[in-house]
């Protein structure tokens, strides 16, 4: 099951459109302090994946 970061009742949905994934919103969070941290030199692509599987480890402990 995809959990929503912010959901909302299906009436309110626009254009059929659910949200932002807790996945993302996770990836979203820690993007944001990978570049707020100026030593880091890394490519685009490297911190993306990065994100997303801190992500996904977040998730895997929510779990718990």
């Amino acid at each position: 099951m995809i959990e929503r970061a912010f959901p909302v009742p299906n009436d309110a949905n626009v254009n059929g459109q659910m949200g932002m994934t807790l996945r993302d919103y996770f990836a979203a969070k820690v993007i944001c302090g990978m570049f707020a941290d100026h030593t880091r030199d890394q490519g685009m692509e490297s911190m993306a994946m990065w994100a997303y599987k801190t992500a996904d480890a977040m998730l895997k402990e929510r779990a718990k």
